[in-house]
């Protein structure tokens, strides 16, 4: 019988953290992250899980925890966000260019300055490019499947590259919802035990790790890093139809696509604003208006050849970003959707959004707004500047 309860996504992912059996756990609080790795202490005092939990003095710390243990051979977890993110950018980075499948969430949350403790992933895109897989989720459900499914992706042989599970801050980390949490027995039929065999430190079998690299050397690591993320986007869509057939739930793999079949505008959206997107579509859909929406979930590496295939021949899409792209004054993402568009060699007409920036609501008003300037610009050639919608829609 399915276990239901009513949690929040810190919880969500503690719990699926903690159905993984991790060896080792390090991390240090900060906001909104913190409760996760209070959870899992509890769970090791309490007896429900039996694994060390290391308390260090820093994000920084943390990671290097975790790098280490998993070079000795360790399944591992840890969760920041914002600062701490950003502290711990340099062993960050080491963890994938030594391909370690370490298992990290982050509470997605705003960079400062000026001071804000909201929800937004700028944090985590600020990093896309440090060589970690990176999957954003919409809701609590698909905080624990994604952490499980996560460590199947991070450890298979021809991957072997930490991940991060991205959720939005407050949005989901402190609010509530139906889970539902299956049987250990069940994730450990799909999850077994780690059991490294490229690289394992041991005082009995000395190794070299991390020497110093020439120019034909280091391009053989990235080479083989790239083909390495190449493996993780085709391995998740197996993998999200086997977590299908074993508990029930699909996400779609890389993305997900809702009534886009037959639809003629596209609006494409990542993480928690996605819900009321997917009641704003089908809003549209009662007044006559094909309109389908794009779930971003696999950032990195990104699933161009997916996107592109939805995308091409509608009328026109839009991109709604909760963050900015310095320098191309718009949103990460839809620069990214963009480049996969270029990289097909087709051209639809689109319009880059920008919402919910600081914590502020993304509401139905703004999505339905987004949605008539998408239908707007069909068959407009033109490129659109970027629309801040809080700013049109709230009139400030």
């Amino acid at each position: 019988m399915a276990n239901i309860q009513v949690l929040n996504g810190n919880r969500a992912a503690a719990i699926a953290a903690a159905m993984c059996r991790p060896d080792i756990i390090a991390a240090y609080p900060i906001t909104p992250q913190t409760p996760i790795v209070e959870y899992l202490a509890e769970f090791v005092t309490d007896g429900f899980l039996d694994s060390s939990v290391s308390e260090v003095e820093s994000e920084l710390s943390a990671m290097s925890v975790v790098t280490g243990a998993s070079l000795a051979g360790s399944r591992t977890f840890t969760a920041s966000a914002s600062q701490g993110l950003s502290l711990m950018y340099e062993p960050y980075f080491r963890a994938s260019t030594l391909r370690l499948p370490i298992v990290m969430a982050i509470v997605n949350r705003e960079m400062i300055s000026p001071q804000t403790l909201w929800g937004s992933p700028q944090d985590s895109l600020s990093v896309r490019d440090a060589g970690w897989l990176q999957i954003y989720v919409e809701d609590n459900q698909e905080i624990l499947d994604t952490v499980i499914l996560a460590y199947r992706l991070a450890e298979d042989k021809n991957v072997l590259l930490p991940i991060n599970v991205c959720f939005d801050g407050f949005y989901l980390s402190h609010m509530s919802e139906r889970v539902e949490i299956p049987e250990q027995s069940e994730v450990d039929a799909f999850l077994p035990k780690y059991q490294p065999d490229h690289i394992l430190l041991d005082p009995r079998r000395p190794m070299a790790v991390d020497p110093l690299t020439n120019g034909n050397l280091l391009t053989e690591y990235r080479l083989k890093h790239l083909q390495a993320q190449q493996n993780a986007l085709h391995l998740l869509e197996e993998l999200d139809q086997e977590y299908a057939k074993r508990f029930g739930r699909s996400y779609g793999g890389s993305i997900e696509e809702y009534r886009c079949d037959d639809a003629e505008y596209v609006i494409v959206t990542m993480g928690s604003m996605t819900g009321v997107a997917k009641d704003c579509v089908d809003k549209a859909r009662d007044a006559g208006k094909k309109v389908g929406l794009l779930k971003l979930r696999l950032i990195r590496p990104f699933p161009s050849t997916r996107v592109a295939f939805v995308l091409k021949g509608k009328r026109a899409f839009g991109v709604v970003d909760r963050n900015v792209s310095f320098g191309w004054n718009t949103g990460i993402t839809y620069v990214e959707v963009c480049a996969s568009m270029n990289r097909k060699n087709c051209f639809v007409p689109n319009v880059p959004f920008i919402a919910g920036l600081g914590g502020e609501d993304i509401t139905m008003r703004h999505i339905d707004y987004a949605i008539e300037m998408i239908i707007a610009q069909a068959g407009n050639t033109e490129s659109h500047e970027t629309v801040w919608l809080n700013r049109e829609v709230n009139g400030l």
